[in-house]
C-alpha cells in the first residue's frame, strides 16, 4: 500500500521540504511513497523582499519544479487538521470541502503580521506582511499625488523599529519623492516602544543603522508605543499626535493559527516545540518547521529565528526527515550553527553581521552588494531541472559558509 507524506505550505519551508522529501524517495528508488504539498497557490512569495518596489512581482512559480520532481501540487487551504485520525479537512479554491489522509504531515503554513487590538490599526494601518498587503501600500504611495500637498499626505510613520520596519523606513524617502517629486519636503518617522531602535538586532549594528538613516533623513520616537489609529495619522502612549496619510504596521509576527489545532507545546509566538529531527514533540506524525517550529539551530542555546535564512534549512531537514522516517532510514538532526544578518538600508547600503551576537563584518555598497545577491539569487527557488532541484534540496548543503 503506497504512503503519502503531505506538506502544508508553498512558502520557503514547504517548499524545500517537499523537494527535500522527493529527493530521498527519489534516491532509494521507491514509488510508493508519494509527496504531496498543499496550498493556496502555486507560488513562493518572496516576503523577504516586500519592503521594495513592485510587491505584486514578488512571487516565483512552483509547478514546473513540483513537476519535474514528482511533487503532487493541490490547490486549496488545510481548513482543519485531525491528528488523531490522520486527516486534514480541505477547502478548494471554489470552496468545496474535502478530505485528504496522510501518514505524515509537515506543517509548513509560515507566520502573519501580528496585529493587536489598537483602535483604528485594522482600518488604517498597511503592511509588507503578505504580497497584495504590499502591492496596496505601493498602490496608495503613487495616489498620493492626487492629494492636496500637505505635511500630512508627505509623511509616512513606520509602527516597529525591527528588522522590517528598518528596511521599510530606508526606503521610503526615495519612494515618496519618486510619487510626489523630488523637490518635496517628506518625512519618515518610525515609532518604537523600545527605548533603542533596531532592539532585537543588538547593539552591534545599531551605529550603522543609526547612520544610515540619520543619512536618509529618517527620525524616530523611541520609547512610546501606537495607541490609535485614524485615517489622518496616530497617536502614541505618551500623548504625540503625528499627521499622517500613511502608517505601516510592522511590529511582530504569530505563527499561522493552525499549530492550536496540534495538541502539543507552543511558545509565545505559537510555534511548536519540536526535536532536533523537527518532529513535533508528542505527536508522532507530524513535523513542524519555518516559522510554526521552535526549533534549537545548535547546542548552545538558541533557536531558529522567524526568518528566510532559517526556514529554508529546516525546509531542507524537515523534508528529509519524514521522508527517512517512512522510508526507515537515518535521519539528519537539524543543524544551523552559523547565524548572519544583512539588513537592507536602502540607498545608503547594508548592514552585514555575523553571529548571535551580530558582529558587523560589512556595510554600506559592499554589503548591499551582498543583500542585493541575497534577495535576487539565493532566497529564490532552484531550476526545474530534476538533478538540480534535488541538488539544491540536500539537506546537508551549506547554504552560508
Amino acid at each position: 500500500m503506497s504512503k503519502r507524506i503531505l506538506v502544508v505550505g508553498a512558502g520557503f519551508a514547504g517548499m524545500w521540504s517537499a523537494l527535500s522529501a522527493a529527493r530521498l524517495i527519489d534516491q532509494h528508488g521507491r514509488t510508493d511513497i508519494e509527496v504531496v504539498l498543499i496550498a493556496p497557490e502555486p507560488h513562493l512569495h518572496v516576503r523577504p523582499r516586500l519592503y521594495e518596489e513592485n510587491a505584486a512581482r514578488m512571487k516565483a512559480p512552483l509547478l514546473d519544479i513540483f513537476a519535474s520532481t514528482g511533487v503532487r501540487f493541490i490547490q486549496g487551504t488545510v481548513a482543519r487538521i485531525h491528528v488523531e485520525r490522520n486527516e486534514v479537512d480541505v477547502l478548494g479554491t471554489d470552496g468545496t470541502p474535502s478530505t485528504l489522509n496522510y501518514d505524515r504531515l509537515v506543517l509548513a503554513t509560515g507566520s502573519r503580521l501580528f496585529r493587536p487590538q489598537i483602535p483604528g490599526l485594522a482600518q488604517h494601518a498597511f503592511s509588507v506582511d503578505q504580497v497584495e498587503e504590499a502591492a496596496a501600500l505601493e498602490a496608495h504611495i503613487r495616489h498620493l499625488a492626487t492629494r492636496p500637498d500637505t505635511p500630512a499626505r508627505n509623511t509616512v510613520v513606520i509602527a516597529g523599529g525591527g528588522f522590517t520596519g528598518i528596511e521599510t523606513a530606508a526606503e521610503m524617502p526615495a519612494r515618496l519623492r519618486a510619487a510626489l517629486g523630488e523637490n518635496a519636503e517628506v518625512r519618515v518617522i518610525i515609532v518604537e516602544r523600545n527605548k533603542e531602535i533596531g532592539p532585537d538586532l543588538g547593539a552591534g549594528p545599531r551605529p550603522v543603522i543609526v547612520e544610515a538613516l540619520e543619512s536618509l533623513g529618517v527620525q524616530w520616537r523611541l520609547g512610546a508605543a501606537v495607541t490609535s489609529v485614524d485615517a489622518n495619522g496616530l497617536t502614541t502612549s505618551d500623548g504625540e499626535r503625528i499627521e499622517a496619510s500613511t502608517v505601516i504596521w510592522t511590529a511582530g509576527v504569530r505563527a499561522n493559527a493552525l499549530t492550536a489545532q496540534i495538541p502539543a507545546e507552543r511558545d509565545a509566538l505559537g510555534r511548536l516545540h519540536v526535536d532536533r529531527n523537527l518532529r513535533v514533540l508528542d505527536v508522532d506524525t507530524v513535523y513542524a518547521t519555518g516559522d510554526v517550529a521552535y526549533a534549537a539551530t545548535d547546542d548552545e542555546g538558541n533557536h531558529a529565528m522567524m526568518s528566510c535564512q532559517h526556514a529554508m534549512n529546516l525546509g531542507r531537514s524537515a523534508g528529509h526527515n519524514v521522508a527517512a522516517d517512512l522510508l526507515g532510514d537515518a535521519q539528519i538532526p537539524y543543524s544551523q550553527p552559523k547565524y548572519v544578518t544583512c539588513l537592507d538600508l536602502g540607498p545608503w547600503g547594508a548592514v552585514y553581521t555575523e553571529g548571535w551576537e551580530r558582529e558587523v563584518k560589512m556595510s554600506g555598497a559592499q554589503a548591499k552588494e551582498l543583500k542585493t545577491r541575497i534577495n535576487t539569487e539565493w532566497i529564490y527557488p532552484p531550476s526545474a531541472a530534476r538533478a538540480e532541484a534535488f541538488a539544491a534540496a540536500d539537506p546537508l548543503r551549506i547554504v552560508v559558509a
